[in-house]
Formats: C-alpha cells, structure tokens, sequence
C-alpha cells in the first residue's frame, strides 16, 4: 500500500506539472495573459480535474490543499510555460505533447485513488476520465472555447481507455508499477494517434447541415 501511494503521488505530481506547463502554454497563445493570468489558467488546468474528484469521493480536504507539493508542480509548469513562452511557441506541438502526458497519467491516479476508496471499477473509470479531463475542461471554458473534450480527436476515450486499463490490471493485483507502465503508455498513445492521425468520435449525422441553417 506504501508503494502504491508513494507511486500515486509521484505520478500526480508529474501529471501536474505537465497540465500546468500546457494550461498555461494554452493561455499564452490564446489570449497574452498577464502572470497572474498565466498562473491562474495553468494551476486551474493542473488542479481542477483532481479537485472535482476528490470532492466526489469526499477525500477532504482535496489533496492539493493538504500538500503543498501540488500546487508548487502546478505553479512551477506555469512559470515555466510564462518565461520561455516565445522559444516554445516555436513548437506547438509540445502543447498536445505535455496535454497527452496530463491526460495519460491523471486518468491512472484518478482511477487508482477511487479505487482505493472503496468504489466500483466502473465509477472509477469514470473518475479517472474526469479527473483526466475536466481541468482542461474549466481552462477552455475560462479561455471561452468549446472544450476539447467535445471536439477533439480522441480526448476523452483514451482517458476512459487509460482508466479502464488501471481498473482491470489493479483486480488482477498486477502491482502499482504494471498498472500505471501499461495504463498511461496506452493512453498517451491512442491521444498522439488521434492528433497525428486526425481520428475523430463519429458525430450525429446532419451535424453539418444543421450549423448552415
């Protein structure tokens, strides 16, 4: 169990860090906040996801406001989004790279710490999917954008996919390390496959003529 939460945080803090780096990088790009501004998009993208979920599991208070070590991961990638801004911009793909590995690893903790509380495996895929989404999620509504998990290729699935993964390999008792070198990797693979490849979710069809009328 040690080994288990020691595994959690560490990778929670790498998933912070990484969500920090890309809400921030987004908010450069979109809208040329302020550090303030800066700040507060890339700890909302890093943070969020995790706070909704631990409120619905009631692990109160949420993990971020019980160890500092999370809002410094957050605040940390921001910085590091704010000050070398310009030279990134230069590679924009390192925005879909760093959301890929937030998204990959958030979906492994969130579905590995509902587990731990207690829950089904299908509430705790469904926890590792919004915990992997949703501070995304309140970062485009901030920047006023449809969210990418409505519209983008392959977002929420390889979330879902990730924790699905996490959940089956956790009731075969495969060990934390297996859980999360399987789990992640698939997800992040099937979220660059999804970009680099342009696959999409089918949409309803006559979506195209509804939006001309």
């Amino acid at each position: 169990m040690a080994e288990s939460s020691q595994l959690l945080l560490v990778l929670d803090l790498v998933g912070t860090f990484a969500f920090g780096l890309n809400g921030a990088l987004t908010a450069v790009r979109a809208v040329r906040l302020d550090l303030v501004g800066v700040l507060t998009l890339g700890t909302m993208t890093a943070l969020g996801g995790g706070i909704l979920r631990d409120v619905l599991i009631q692990s109160l208070p949420p993990a971020t406001f019980s160890d500092l070590a999370y809002l410094g991961a957050a605040a940390a990638g921001a910085l590091v989004a704010f000050f070398l801004s310009l030279p990134l911009e230069r590679f924009t793909v390192l925005i879909v790279v760093f959301d890929a590995i937030g998204l990959s690893v958030f979906c492994v903790t969130g579905a590995t710490k509902a587990l731990e509380f207690g829950l089904g495996g299908v509430q705790a895929v469904l926890l590792g999917g919004l915990t992997a989404v949703g501070g995304g999620t309140l970062r485009d509504v901030m920047l006023r954008k449809v969210p990418t998990v409505l519209v983008s290729d392959l977002y929420a699935v390889p979330a879902l996919v990730g924790a699905g993964i996490a959940v089956g390999a956790a009731h075969l008792d495969l060990g934390p390390l297996v859980v999360a070198g399987v789990a992640a990797p698939v997800c992040f693979a099937i979220r660059m496959s999804g970009v680099v490849f342009e696959l999409n979710v089918p949409t309803a069809p006559g979506r195209g003529s509804r939006e001309q009328d």
